[in-house]
């Protein structure tokens, strides 16, 4: 039998949600540089070529520079980032892809860079992810906003944060949903838009602090991370 969420359908315009974690469930992210580095490959294959500077088309941690042609590989047209989480060992995309192959090039590209630089960071060298990424096909609405509301949860689990001091949690798009910064390789207007105009950043707070109903943490548990 196939591992859970491994075998994918993939639709046109179909929302998704993402995760994989490391291997032998080993941390992926071990410090700063790291979570950075997966986020500088998020901003580079997402963000339009025209508004991305010199120094983000610059490979991280080359001791010769090598200048990332980005026009060849840029997919900003073919797969929106709605909300992520990177966690110690694992790591939570939900994202919107308009073409059918779009995932396939968008994950290979992301992941195979990201392994790259993390094995010679950390003088590795193997699989750095447990098989193959694992991906969901969102049904409707309410499965939509469920899936942000967990992602955005995920750094509770961590004792350094818990449930008071998640809302802060540096590497989630939470505080882009919150209105604190913004990027242009997010699209957190996608979920938004099912608040109300008038304040959507508030009522998004309200409803990620409120903690899941049984009905949601068991319809979460068959779309979500193996335990």
């Amino acid at each position: 039998m196939p591992g859970k969420n491994i075998v994918k359908t993939y639709v046109e315009n179909g929302f998704y949600h993402l995760y994989n974690r490391g291997v032998e469930k080993r941390d992926i992210f071990l410090d700063d540089y790291d979570y950075s580095t997966f986020l500088f490959y998020l901003k580079f294959y997402l963000t339009p070529p025209s508004l991305l500077q010199e120094k983000d088309k610059v490979e991280p941690n080359k001791k010769k520079k090598i200048r990332l042609n980005i026009n060849q590989v840029s997919l900003y047209n073919q797969i929106k980032l709605i909300s992520y989480c990177l966690m110690p060992n694992h790591f939570h995309l939900l994202v919107k892809q308009t073409e059918k192959e779009s995932i396939t090039k968008f994950t290979r590209r992301l992941l195979t860079a990201y392994s790259m630089v993390f094995n010679k960071r950390h003088h590795r060298v193997g699989t750095l992810f447990q098989g193959r990424y694992k991906a969901v096909l969102v049904e409707n609405d309410g499965q939509l906003l469920q899936l942000s509301r967990y992602i955005h949860r995920n750094p509770i689990s961590l004792a350094e944060v818990g449930p008071i001091h998640f809302v802060t949690y540096p590497y989630s798009s939470l505080n882009q949903y919150l209105g604190i910064y913004q990027t242009f390789w997010l699209s957190p207007r996608l979920v938004l838009n099912f608040f109300r105009k008038n304040g959507p950043q508030a009522d998004y707070l309200s409803f990620v602090t409120e903690n899941e109903t049984e009905d949601e943490v068991f319809f979460l548990n068959r779309l979500t991370l193996d335990a």
